[in-house]
């Protein structure tokens, strides 16, 4: 069952609704924040049991993917869109077509990126903001039922 649309979530900084302009990128704290939101996700992926099965289809060097969640994401939230300058184009359920995900692995990483916006200094809006608008990629990647 898929959820309803995404509410507006206005930035209560700001007065701004995430998901405009660059409002989500600002909130996220930049590049910066970013990155270490991303970096805090992967510690998640390395310490939450019920992510061992989402860890296991990574290499074992999480850098890289750390480096594509990241520049992902600058875009997603309203900054720049440089992905496709470092590595290509991306198409969500075509860049996971060949890993076995489905309700459980879409739920592990969730909780990942869950734990790593708790451990953020960001508003609890965003945080709700970011948590509503990842689930429909996250659904997206799945490639069974």
């Amino acid at each position: 069952m898929l959820p309803n649309r995404p509410k507006k979530i206005r930035d209560p900084l700001t007065g701004r609704y995430f998901g405009e302009e660059d409002v989500s990128y600002q909130a996220a704290g930049g590049e910066e924040g970013i990155r270490k939101l991303c970096r805090a996700f992967y510690q998640a992926m390395e310490s939450l049991p019920e992510a061992a099965g989402i860890r296991a289809m990574h290499k074992e060097d999480l850098s890289e993917s750390e480096d594509k969640l990241s520049w992902f994401l600058f875009g997603w939230l309203g900054g720049p869109k440089r992905y496709q300058d470092k590595y290509g184009s991306i198409v969500i359920p075509q860049a996971h077509a060949h890993l076995d995900i489905g309700p459980q692995e879409r739920d592990a990483w969730l909780a990942c990126m869950q734990q790593a916006l708790d451990q953020q200094d960001y508003t609890e809006e965003f945080k709700a903001y970011v948590m509503q608008s990842l689930w429909m990629p996250a659904e997206l990647s799945r490639t069974r039922e």
